[in-house]
């Protein structure tokens, strides 16, 4: 039985005719953790939208296993500063389903995730009134609280201190330790070590 969760098989995708990505192969499978890695405009972002299906190859093809649930956390932009949120409704967002309203689970789910990244004291603010860190923090928290199979994260870290960095770290293990698939965008060279692969782009 193929264990694969995300594949990617011989992508390619272009801007307004500009290759940025040829030929990319990968495979993920459950309970790992894969780093991409690369300069700016490297193509990092395009691959985790496209692994996503944010996006769609312009070559080759993406396959998702049937059934799995995905979180995506994308690089912040300032539309997300434009919303009159708080630091909780922002949490929230990642447990809402059109066919229920949240129950105590996921309240529960909600006020956990915020006290691991420390932004449980933030709760009633809104979000364009913290730092960049905090307001890091509060949409890693809102991927991280959905019940998803496949978290792919756009350089969740970038913004944030030593202190923090670590927490999302251990956070991103237990989710591994638990069976889910990671894939996330980094920087950070140290980060990159502790992940089993990482492709550079």
């Amino acid at each position: 039985m193929n264990s694969d969760v995300l594949t990617a098989e011989h992508v390619g995708f272009r801007y307004a005719g500009v290759p940025v990505l040829h030929d990319v192969n990968l495979r993920v499978g459950s309970g790992s953790m894969l780093a991409l890695t690369g300069a700016n405009g490297s193509g990092k972002s395009t691959l985790l939208h496209l692994l996503a299906g944010v996006e769609q190859p312009a070559e080759g093809s993406i396959h998702r296993r049937p059934g799995t649930r995905l979180a995506l956390l994308p690089q912040r932009t300032s539309d997300i500063d434009a919303l009159p949120l708080t630091v909780a409704e922002c949490v929230q967002i990642g447990r809402f389903t059109l066919r229920r309203r949240l129950n105590r689970d996921d309240r529960a789910s909600v006020a956990t995730i915020m006290q691991r990244l420390d932004i449980a004291h933030l709760a009633r603010r809104r979000l364009r009134e913290l730092s960049g860190g905090q307001r890091q923090r509060a949409l890693i928290a809102q991927a991280l609280v959905q019940d998803a199979d496949i978290y792919v994260l756009d350089e969740p870290t970038a913004a944030l201190d030593a202190r923090s960095r670590q927490g999302v770290q251990e956070l991103l293990a237990e989710r591994v330790l638990a069976g889910a698939t990671v894939v996330i965008a980094s920087h950070d060279p140290a980060e990159a070590a502790l992940v089993e692969r990482t492709i550079r782009l």
